[in-house]
């Protein structure tokens, strides 16, 4: 571990506008998009780009709620920080374990993700070798200083924009040049592949209800941000740009994308199986297309897990300057280049142990459960960050001249209710039922536990 230095009792402003502003896309992007886009598209059909402009509009609306209050105090360690302050401490320290939850266990997820991307290349290479090698790496970025750290996301998150970015160029191209793509449902690239025919409900409007969810955990991540204030470099400048610029983000990147490959290629036809984005570059006649996607989403999961470890460390540390448990005091010491290195190693440690995990059958079905329960979770947290904006907005703190959530009185309710809203529409598939049967339990039950904990 770092060594540690009693004087150093804050983060270092290590981050700049580049570092924060590329790091908010990372955490927006995941694989999901890459891998996943053609289930949801089969699902839907072209009016899936609605369910994302809906989805991104209403996350848009917390991000603005959360810097509202990240800008009247850009010293806030995170989140956590302003729902100890407006809500409570009791309510602080659930958001914070339990968003800390959320962390750990999707890393991992990515972490096993990763050996199989590697094992693409290196398959006589045993998985928890590579585990354990990439957990070294990527431990060792995060107890140098902070500015190292974004300077590697921002790598690793350009890749993905980069990705993202040829597929549009290379669909525009098409589309402009009238190239007809091969085989039995070939034709012609053009809007007309997305409006010819078009129903708003396809496959039911059941299945329409159902891709909210999906859609809706693709962005999870998007509120990193709220990590990040406290090592900004001129908070009250960046922040406000960073997340202006989300909305922009979700519409070139996600809608941009998917409109793309659906001109390209009518929806009813394309594989579900396969990435879109592979056959989009096989189109092209691009050979080795499937390992040029492989190497993408690799650095897609890398950059997922390089920002939870990152996060995890920061919630706890923001955990200890709210509350003065035995625990949180020993994850209260910063290292000498302004690092909460001992929060890093807890929670690397745990991630550490995803090997086991996987080798063990009793330990991976518990895991596969908890791992859905955090989507659940995750509605939670959203939704009492959005409560903490509403007292907030009563408080002696509020600034009328700050960044204000715009429209907040209709916006602030509604975001509450689209939360909401997701969360019933989780019982409508087998497998989201059991994470928000386990976002409930696990809601009581930590909830009671901190109640009593707090107060004794």
């Amino acid at each position: 571990m770092a060594n540690e230095d009693n004087s150093t009792q804050e983060l270092s402003r290590g981050l700049s506008q580049r570092h924060v502003q590329m790091m908010a896309i990372g955490g927006t992007i995941g694989t999901g998009l890459f891998l996943g886009a053609g289930d949801t598209i089969n699902l839907t059909g072209p009016s899936v780009l609605f369910i994302y402009m809906i989805t991104g509009l209403f996350l848009f609306f917390m991000m603005r709620a959360i810097g509202e209050m990240l800008y009247v105090d850009p010293d806030s360690s995170s989140f956590v920080s302003v729902v100890s302050k407006y809500i409570n401490r009791e309510s602080g320290y659930f958001v914070g374990w339990s968003y800390w939850i959320t962390l750990i266990l999707p890393a991992m997820a990515e972490l096993t993700a990763i050996a199989q991307y590697i094992q693409y290349w290196l398959p006589h290479i045993a998985a928890w070798e590579i585990e354990l090698a990439i957990m070294a790496i990527l431990i060792l970025l995060n107890l140098t200083a902070v500015r190292f750290f974004g300077e590697t996301e921002f790598w690793f998150a350009s890749i993905k924009i980069i990705a993202i970015l040829v597929v549009i160029f290379i669909g525009l191209f098409m589309m402009i040049t009238g190239f007809k793509t091969p085989g039995a449902h070939g034709g012609v690239v053009g809007i007309h592949n997305i409006t010819d025919g078009f129903q708003f409900f396809p496959n039911g409007s059941g299945n329409f209800l159902k891709a909210f969810p999906m859609v809706f955990f693709s962005f999870v991540g998007i509120e990193f941000v709220g990590l990040m204030s406290a090592e900004t470099m001129n908070p009250r400048v960046v922040i406000p740009k960073v997340i202006n610029s989300v909305l922009l983000r979700i519409l070139l990147f996600y809608v941009g994308s998917l409109s793309v490959i659906m001109a390209i290629c009518s929806w009813r036809y394309l594989p579900k199986s396969e990435s879109p984005f592979v056959m989009v570059f096989q189109l092209v006649g691009l050979h080795g297309a499937a390992a040029i996607m492989n190497f993408v989403v690799l650095t897609a999961a890398l950059s997922a897990l390089n920002t939870l470890l990152y996060s995890a460390g920061r919630d706890i540390f923001a955990l200890s300057k709210e509350h003065d448990g035995r625990i949180e005091r020993y994850f209260s010491k910063l290292s000498k280049t302004a690092i909460p290195a001992r929060a890093i190693m807890f929670s690397a440690a745990l991630i550490c142990i995803t090997p086991l995990v996987n080798f063990i059958p009793v330990l991976s079905s518990a895991f596969n459960f908890f791992a859905s329960a955090t989507a659940a979770i995750t509605l939670v947290i959203y939704t009492m960050i959005m409560i903490a904006h509403r007292r907030y907005r009563k408080s002696d703190d509020f600034m009328p001249d700050g960044f204000k959530m715009p429209g907040y009185r209709f916006t602030s309710p509604a975001t509450i209710a689209f939360f909401g809203f997701i969360f019933v529409m989780l019982f409508l598939t087998p497998t989201d039922q059991i994470a928000a049967i386990g976002g409930i339990l696990w809601t009581i039950g930590f909830g009671i536990f901190t109640h009593y904990y707090m107060k004794h």
